[in-house]
């Protein structure tokens, strides 16, 4: 359960502070975490000692202990020396090491309740009873950020996360498929809208520095007040790292409450848009448009609707925009300087884009 990572950490932290060396071996006298130069030495007196029915023990100069998980033997700790401090300092080890075993699995269950809490697969009775018991508050406010990286995920990569991240103790951080890690945060009653788009944007800096991974997204859902509730903002984050992909691919963060009507295309049935597309247009589709209408066409739209501001950003006369705007109308029979006809072309756009990713996920 532990980290073979873990364990060598804590061993030379021990090391550290006390000079001596430690090795830890499993029952199989497979080792695990070493400070010896040399741990294979040892191999033949960890079987003896697996054997026997001592708890701790001298042999050729090391003290060795056992280390039980609820009565089931789990490590072997051999520590330098024969001394009454080596005693000492290797019950300290074998303590900490307890401690730690004890605390994963805790974290373990922790870990399987915001798993099965996540994907809806709890009965409400079950949710409210294994939050009391694993002692998760059940009324404070939460949200669910996702993280998709270009890395592959496992345990130590979950491990990396949370030490990167440096989550508080009522924070959860875990993984539902091979693709995304979940951060469950924990809020406090004046974080809003502003502190959530604060709290991503120091995830994703923290993340890409450390990880030196450039291609790192982070989508995150509404804030939700109960427990039972955690699913439904997950569902929303998850919402918002798809539809991000295809209307705001220049984005590393995306809000589920920021993602306005591309969240309703994105549910729409794809015969449904053929159809939108085939009605608007007779046939034609917006992205046949050469380069130049379709960059006059989006900066129209990112100026809203102002021709004078969109000639001046364009670097061309008024009257050319205008002409621009004319020869759109003729071909496609929508003017888009009149709100209703931009608000289709805008949605036709949208539309195309959606089915051009969904065409690419087929393949």
């Amino acid at each position: 359960m532990i980290t073979n990572q873990i364990l060598l950490n804590t061993i030379e932290g021990l090391k550290g502070i006390s000079r001596v060396d430690f090795c830890i071996f499993d029952t199989e006298e497979k080792v695990l975490a070493s400070t010896f130069e040399d741990s294979q030495m040892f191999e033949g007196s960890v079987r003896s000692f697996v054997e026997s029915q001592a708890e701790s023990q001298v042999i050729q100069g090391y003290q060795f202990f056992k280390i039980f998980d609820e009565q089931q033997l789990e490590y072997i700790l051999l520590v330098e020396g024969d001394s009454e401090n080596s005693y000492m300092i290797g019950k300290m080890a074998a303590f900490q090491i307890q401690n730690l075993l004890v605390a994963y699995k805790e974290r373990f269950d922790k870990d399987n309740f915001i798993k099965n809490l996540l994907l809806d697969n709890l009965l409400l009775v079950d949710i409210y009873n294994r939050a009391k018991k694993l002692h998760i508050d059940t009324e404070v406010k939460r949200v669910i950020f996702i993280i998709e990286t270009s890395h592959e995920k496992d345990s130590a990569a979950l491990d990396n996360v949370r030490v990167l991240l440096g989550g508080r103790p009522k924070d959860f951080i875990t993984a539902v498929d091979e693709r995304n890690i979940i951060v469950v945060k924990e809020l406090s009653p004046k974080d809003g809208s502003r502190e959530l788009d604060r709290m991503a944007k120091e995830m994703l800096a923290t993340l890409k520095e450390e990880s030196g991974d450039e291609h790192i997204h982070i989508a995150y859902g509404t804030v939700v007040n109960d427990i039972k509730e955690v699913s439904k903002s997950y569902k929303e984050a998850k919402l918002a790292l798809d539809v991000g992909k295809i209307f705001f691919d220049e984005k590393d963060i995306v809000a589920y409450s920021t993602l306005g009507i591309g969240r309703l295309i994105y549910q729409l049935p794809l015969p449904l848009c053929k159809m939108f597309i085939r009605e608007i247009f007779e046939g034609k589709s917006p992205d046949e448009f050469d380069e130049e209408t379709l960059a006059t066409i989006n900066k129209f739209f990112e100026n809203s609707l102002n021709v004078s501001e969109t000639s001046r950003q364009l670097y061309i006369h008024r009257n050319t925009l205008v002409y621009r705007l004319d020869k759109l109308q003729k071909s496609t029979g929508l003017d888009l300087r009149v709100f209703e006809d931009a608000i289709t072309f805008k949605i036709a756009l949208m539309v195309v884009k959606y089915m051009k990713y969904m065409e690419t996920l087929e393949y």
